[in-house]
């Protein structure tokens, strides 16, 4: 497609974009809105910068791409629950979310994307990671790619390193009981539905093992995958600033938001628009 309502500037060599030309408060055309989503499919995950949307416009701009799904861990906010709040708070040491991961792999059907607005920001750090599944897929040995093509994978919420970011925020708006675990099983390589390349569908946030054996067994081969799937080639950079917002294929990419900004309060808004199951 060639971009004619938007302009596009890539921001690192393999993932990235950032979108320029537009201001999401004012009302949006379908042809803008299908550039916006072949930019997303190029670059994974795009930027826009100097926006200005309130809530209510965050939820009718995602719900033009998609279904809008509730996040199942944590309380949306009270007049929109269909926005996640995604908050650290001075006195925490622990952020929200604060590893390598894809949002909500232990979802039968997990999401497909995900839109985050940033509403209070520490005076520096905070930068998001992301890194593309494609890439870390392609650039495997051909052995490598046949054998993991005939895995699945078990994907939970009970991982340790991941459950220990989201404590904080489940002692004051968790949605499920205590002892709650969500878990789902996903093929190791998916097919991305849209453009049917091929990506690398584990992550260290969430995925404990793979089927059929016993998480020691697993992972020798996870730890050399999560390592992998990161490489700083493979990955880029966002610095946010006030009226900034990300939006990313939560299927085709990993983020990590950097947890470098203790004793300052951190204040994001999500959006997830419901996906597909794996395949």
């Amino acid at each position: 497609m060639t971009f004619e309502t938007i302009e596009v500037r890539p921001v690192a060599g393999n993932i990235g974009a950032e979108i320029h030309g537009i201001d999401l408060s004012q009302e949006i055309s379908d042809q803008t809105i299908a550039e916006i989503a072949q930019a997303q499919r190029d670059y994974l995950v795009i930027f826009f910068r100097d926006q200005d949307i309130t809530p209510a416009q965050h939820l009718a701009i995602v719900s033009r791409f998609g279904e809008i799904l509730e996040y199942p861990m944590v309380k949306g906010l009270e007049d929109y629950p269909q926005i996640a709040p995604v908050i650290k708070l001075e006195h925490e040491t622990s952020n929200f979310g604060g590893i390598w991961h894809s949002d909500t792999s232990y979802m039968e059907k997990p999401p497909k994307a995900a839109m985050l607005v940033a509403r209070e920001l520490p005076p520096y750090g905070g930068d998001t990671l992301f890194a593309n599944m494609y890439m870390a897929f392609d650039t495997l040995s051909e052995g490598m790619k046949t054998m993991l093509s005939g895995l699945n994978a078990v994907n939970t919420t009970a991982k340790a390193d991941a459950s220990a970011t989201r404590e904080d925020r489940l002692k004051t708006a968790a949605k499920l009981d205590d002892d709650a675990v969500l878990s789902a099983v996903h093929p190791v390589v998916r097919t991305h539905p849209e453009t049917g390349k091929k990506l690398l569908y584990v992550n260290i946030g969430h995925t404990a093992n793979f089927e059929g054996m016993t998480e020691a067994e697993s992972a020798p081969l996870l730890k050399f995958l999560h390592e992998h799937q990161t490489k700083p080639e493979f990955t880029c950079r966002f610095t946010w600033h006030p009226g900034s917002i990300a939006f990313w294929d939560n299927r085709a990419c990993h983020h990590n938001p950097v947890n470098d900004y203790h004793g300052f309060k951190r204040v994001m808004h999500r959006i997830t628009l419901a996906g597909e199951r794996p395949v």
